[in-house]
């Protein structure tokens, strides 16, 4: 309650960001399902595959177990920032939750700043597993060199801000909490086979590269590459070589794009709300 004649204070942005992130974290680990799903079905995939392809080789001497590491961190992050935030939103805006954050003193800022340290943190401990696991069991190569490891941290920042930009633009086109897994999941499931994580990207369909490189995934498992993999490996990419610079720019892109369908799209209030 504010005193009578003063001006009501809003709390400070990020007072109430640190507020909002421990909210969204107790959420995200009281639903067991989805911290199942979220954070450890990558890493079971992870050892699924990386087991059945152990030992077999690609051009460049890699094991394409090492390649698939690549892949699944990138789907990983993938699956934490863009399905997770698309299918969690809708289901806030059905229960409620968005409507009465609306109608607090809460900076609106402070909401998704939260939801997007939130998709950091789970992903960046996700990382860690998947490293963890790449390097003990499937000869993973860390970074060694201060530049892999700078491209490491800069395509994870760009991949975490994109998708989770995506993520809350999605959000605004699913029409309820209900369907929201049935549109979001798909959606995930066929970028991650079309964007080089279960599959050699450069022996796909070349009109499969072309649809995969519109969208964020394919150049956030292409940046891992160029992080875990010889640099050798590289001419064995479609274009001959890692191209930073355009993964670097198309990740940028969608970071705009999302935060620009994101005004336009998102709804504090479910459709019967309106």
């Amino acid at each position: 309650m504010t005193t009578p004649g003063l001006p009501a204070r809003l709390p400070a942005v990020l007072a109430v960001t640190r507020a909002r992130v421990r909210v969204e974290f107790l959420v995200f680990i009281r639903e067991r399902i989805s911290v199942v799903f979220t954070f450890f079905f990558p890493v079971l995939l992870l050892i699924v595959i990386g087991a059945i392809f152990h030992g077999q080789r690609l051009p460049g001497d890699v094991d394409l177990a090492q390649y698939f590491v690549a892949g699944m961190i990138g789907a990983g992050l993938f699956g934490v920032s863009f399905q997770n935030v698309a299918i969690a939103i809708p289901i806030e805006r059905d229960i409620g939750t968005l409507k009465r954050l609306a109608g607090t003193p809460m900076p609106r800022s402070a909401y998704f700043l939260g939801k997007m340290a939130m998709v950091a943190f789970v992903a960046l401990a996700q990382n860690v597993l998947l490293l963890g696991i790449g390097s003990a069991f499937f000869g993973l190569r860390l970074p060694d060199t201060a530049d892999r490891w700078l491209t490491y941290l800069w395509v994870i920042a760009l991949g975490i801000a994109s998708c989770t930009l995506l993520g809350i633009a999605a959000s605004g086109f699913v029409r309820n909490g209900r369907t929201a897994p049935a549109v979001m999941s798909p959606i995930a499931i066929v970028l991650q086979f079309i964007s080089g994580v279960y599959f050699v990207f450069a022996t796909m369909p070349t009109w499969m590269q072309t649809v995969a490189a519109i969208f964020p995934l394919k150049w956030i498992a292409q940046g891992m590459r160029s992080v875990f993999l010889p640099d050798g490996y590289q001419s064995q990419e479609p274009a001959g070589s890692w191209e930073l610079d355009r993964v670097a720019l198309v990740l940028a892109a969608w970071c705009v794009l999302g935060f620009v369908v994101a005004v336009r799209t998102f709804r504090w209030r479910g459709r019967t709300d309106d």
